[in-house]
C-alpha cells in the first residue's frame, strides 16, 4: 500500500483528491492537513466522505508527512515549496497541485506570482506532470508539478498540430472558459451566488497566470517562437472547462481528423470525438477524461473544441494519474470512471 499524505485538504482540489484516494486499492490515506480545521473529522467537513474516509485534519507535521511515500500539496501557491526540500530529503515524493514548480524560469514565476521562490534548486528537477508529454519522465520523478487546469485543456488540444508543424506558433488564440469551482472553496465577492450567477465575463485579458504556463509547455513542441492570446472566462457553473483553440495551417494535410484520432489513440484519458462533434462540458463532469473535437473551417484555418473537469483531469484527477504512473501501478486506477449526468 502506498502511504499518502495531503498538504491542505480543506479546499475543493483537497477534497477531490480524498474522493479519488478513498477508493484506490493501493493507497493508504495517512495525514491530511489543516490548521483551520485541525481537530475535526473529515467526515463532518465533507458529508460525501461519511464512511469513506475516517481520517481527522490535523496541524501540518512535516515529521507525520516524512513517513508518507508520497505527498500531495493542495495548497495555495507559495506553500509546497517551503516543505519541498525536506520531504523530498527525506525519500518522499512530492506532487505539487500548485503552481511552485511549473515554470522554468524563475523570474518569470516571481513576476507572475509575486513572491520570491523558497527553492530556486528544486525547480529544474521537477517534471511537467502532463502524461501525454511527460509519462516516461513522469515514471522516474521525485517532485512533480501537476499542470494548471487551463494548461491542461489548451496544451491538449493544440498538441497535435503543433507536434506536426501544421500551425503557425506565433498565432495561437485560446478562448476560454472555466466553471467558479476554479476560483476556490474560499469566500469572494465576485463568486457570490448573486454576483456570477445568469452572469458571464471575460477576466485577467491583460494578464493570466497560466499564459506563462501555457506558453512554456507549447513551446516545447516546436522550434519556433510561441505567440499566444490567452482570454479566460467565468461561466455561472460548478465544473468544468472549455477550452475554443483557433490556429492558421501552414502545412497540407488531408486529414486533422486522423491526425488527432492517431495522436491520441493510446491516451486512456484523450477520447477525440467523431467530426462535425461538439464536446460539452457535462460530459466530462467528474471524470478524469478530456474531450477533444477538431474542425477544420478551410485551409488556413482550424478550431480545436476541448473540454475538461478543472477539478479532476484539470487537478486532482491528474494528480492521481501521475500518482499510479509514478508507482507503476495500472495508469487508469481509480480514475476509470464514468461522468456523471446530467
Amino acid at each position: 500500500m502506498i502511504k499518502t499524505g495531503i498538504i491542505g485538504g480543506t479546499g475543493y482540489t483537497g477534497v477531490e483528491l480524498l474522493r479519488i484516494l478513498a477508493k484506490h486499492p493501493g493507497v493508504e490515506l495517512s495525514v491530511i492537513t489543516s490548521r483551520g480545521e485541525a481537530g475535526r473529522a473529515v467526515a463532518d467537513l465533507f458529508e460525501n466522505l461519511r464512511g469513506h474516509v475516517d481520517l481527522v485534519f490535523s496541524e501540518p507535521d512535516i515529521g507525520a508527512l516524512k513517513a508518507c511515500d508520497v505527498v500531495f500539496s493542495a495548497t495555495p501557491n507559495g506553500i509546497a515549496m517551503t516543505m519541498a526540500d525536506e520531504l523530498l530529503d527525506a525519500g518522499v515524493k512530492l506532487i505539487d497541485l500548485a503552481a511552485d514548480f511549473r515554470i522554468k524560469d524563475l523570474a518569470v514565476w516571481e513576476k507572475w506570482y509575486g513572491m520570491k521562490h523558497a527553492c530556486p534548486e528544486r525547480v529544474a528537477e521537477a517534471v511537467y506532470g502532463l502524461p501525454e508529454i511527460n509519462r516516461a519522465e513522469i515514471a522516474k520523478a521525485r517532485l512533480i508539478a501537476n499542470p494548471g487546469c487551463y494548461p491542461t485543456a489548451v496544451t491538449l488540444g493544440f498538441m497535435p498540430l503543433l507536434k506536426a508543424g501544421l500551425i503557425d506558433p506565433a498565432r495561437l488564440i485560446a478562448d476560454a472558459k472555466s466553471g467558479v469551482s476554479g476560483a476556490g472553496r474560499g469566500a469572494k465577492v465576485a463568486t457570490l451566488f448573486s454576483e456570477m450567477g445568469e452572469s458571464f465575463a471575460a477576466y485577467a485579458v491583460a494578464g493570466h497566470r497560466h499564459q506563462p504556463e501555457i506558453a512554456q509547455t507549447l513551446s516545447g513542441m516546436t522550434d519556433k517562437a510561441v505567440g499566444l492570446t490567452f482570454v479566460p472566462h467565468l461561466l455561472p457553473m460548478i465544473r468544468g472547462i472549455h477550452a475554443t483553440l483557433y490556429a492558421d495551417l501552414t502545412g497540407d494535410i488531408d486529414d486533422i481528423q486522423s491526425l488527432y484520432e492517431q495522436a491520441y489513440a493510446d491516451e486512456p484519458f484523450v477520447d477525440v470525438l467523431p467530426a462535425g462533434s461538439h464536446p460539452s462540458t457535462r460530459s466530462v463532469k467528474s471524470a478524469n477524461t478530456c474531450r477533444i473535437a477538431v474542425h477544420q473551417l478551410d485551409q488556413r484555418r482550424v478550431v480545436i473544441l476541448s473540454v475538461i473537469d478543472n477539478l479532476v483531469k484539470g487537478a486532482a484527477g491528474q494528480a492521481v494519474q501521475n500518482m499510479n504512473i509514478l508507482f507503476g501501478l495500472q495508469e487508469t486506477q481509480a480514475l476509470d470512471r464514468v461522468a456523471l449526468l446530467p
